[in-house]
């Protein structure tokens, strides 16, 4: 029986994906879970297993071509099957790109029993183009966001093949229409449902046409703060038992081939907080608020050309170890290009660690449609004041100490939480982190 090949959903905001190469073709063997073809997203590149054993039937979407969520990109069957229909008879649920009609049965040809499938004409598989008919998927979307003829580009590549970079030195050296005045009393209604005006760059400026990443990342960055009325609520976390917890323990999770860093000790406490405070492991809905029963944090992980959020997920089922773990492979396979496909999907909760650049206080944008993201500052040596007395006038047992100090920030869906609601989960957060013990 033939099992069809489907676009998968490879994240919650993503439609649709370009077909960038297939890694075997027609009549090859394939093995369950070897990577069957590369696809491209406004988010990621990432490949595509085989969902079972076999061999390549047939390829629907061809390289270039692109398909929304659930089309059908190719067929797997055995050997002896063809176009995606067993050669022995019986049927199969699979979607086949149809061939000629066949003829209608004169009544001498109307089998009695034991029905067999008439055999199915064969398709010639059509060339692929080249020279100037190829448009690679890049070169596609860059003109289609610009309004680009590509006739009207001289292609540089093999055959006079139009590259990314003819077209974005086409739309350096365009000239760009004057923008028109706005009126001066315009409705905010026209103003925002307006089109995008194109920007007028001088000779003393360059204009970087968006990556797909990068237009990704804004229009759901303007789309969270346009959907959530966010605040935000800052804590101060002393970190000297956490600091000393991870000297004593570095060196003996690296003879395993951990790397420990500070990361799996926040994504540990938020856990346990998001168990202490559920609501906060929620989302917004006009019908109500949605609790996540399961809790699925999510990290953001720096890449050269934007921001991914991969998903660690059960987070408050895994130790300090599988945690250290989980953290160090999903920063790996993000910056190597080889995270799966629904590696960034399903998060109820997120948190970015703005300090590892040496940021000391962020307020960061919801990943929607969740309820909060945590904010990690620098963690730095401060003196602070200790005192053994409750009360905050100055006293004879204060002392003045040396800690390693981080802040905190929460910023968190008013739709959903108040501000009373946020300091508890971000109390038991601190309280976590300033008593830290194994778990």
């Amino acid at each position: 029986m033939t099992v069809i090949v489907k676009m998968p959903q490879l994240g919650e905001s993503i439609v649709e994906g370009t077909v960038t190469r297939w890694l075997k073709a027609p009549g090859d063997s394939v093995a369950k879970f070897e990577p069957l073809l590369e696809i491209a997203t406004d988010k990621i590149d990432t490949e595509i297993p085989a969902p079972v054993s076999g061999v390549l039937l047939e390829i629907v979407a061809p390289e270039g071509k692109t398909v929304r969520v659930g089309s059908t990109l190719a067929h797997i069957g055995q050997p002896g099957e063809q176009n995606g229909a067993p050669a022995t008879g019986g049927s199969a649920p699979q979607a086949v790109i149809p061939g000629p009609a066949p003829l209608a049965p004169t009544a001498s040809a109307v089998p009695t029993a034991s029905p067999q499938r008439q055999p199915q004409a064969t398709v010639p598989a059509e060339p692929k183009p080249g020279g100037r008919e190829f448009i690679s998927p890049v070169v596609a979307r860059i003109a289609s966001e610009h309004n680009i003829d590509l006739a009207q580009v001289a292609g540089s590549g093999a055959s006079g093949r139009v590259t990314k970079k003819d077209v974005l030195t086409y739309i350096q050296q365009r000239p760009l229409a004057p923008e028109p005045p706005l009126p001066i009393a315009m409705p905010l209604q026209t103003i925002t449902e307006a089109p995008p005006l194109r920007a007028t760059v001088t000779d003393d400026e360059l204009l970087t046409p968006l990556t797909a990443m990068r237009r990704a990342i804004a229009h759901h960055m303007v789309q969270s703060v346009q959907t959530s009325p966010h605040a935000t609520t800052i804590f101060e976390v002393d970190m000297n038992a956490v600091v000393q917890h991870r000297e004593h323990q570095k060196r003996v999770l690296a003879a395993k081939g951990i790397h420990l860093t500070y990361t799996p000790y926040f994504v540990a406490a938020v856990a346990t907080a998001l168990r202490t405070v559920p609501q906060v492991n929620s989302r917004f809905s006009e019908e109500g608020i949605v609790m996540n029963r399961r809790i699925h944090i999510g990290v953001a992980v720096a890449l050269a050309e934007g921001l991914i959020v991969p998903v660690i997920r059960d987070a408050d089922e895994k130790n300090l170890q599988g945690l250290a773990r989980a953290v160090n492979e999903l920063a790996q396979q993000a910056r190597s290009g080889r995270l799966a496909p629904d590696a960034s999907k399903g998060g109820t909760f997120s948190i970015t660690n703005h300090g590892v650049s040496g940021s000391l206080v962020g307020t960061p944008i919801i990943n929607q449609p969740q309820a909060g993201i945590l904010g990690i500052g620098a963690i730095v040596k401060r003196h602070v004041v200790r005192s053994s007395s409750p009360s905050l006038l100055p006293s004879a047992d204060d002392a003045l100490v040396i800690r390693p100090m981080c802040y905190l920030s929460f910023s968190f869906d008013h739709r959903v939480l108040d501000g009373a609601k946020a300091d508890e989960f971000l109390t038991q957060v601190k309280v976590t982190l300033e008593n830290w013990k194994d778990n």
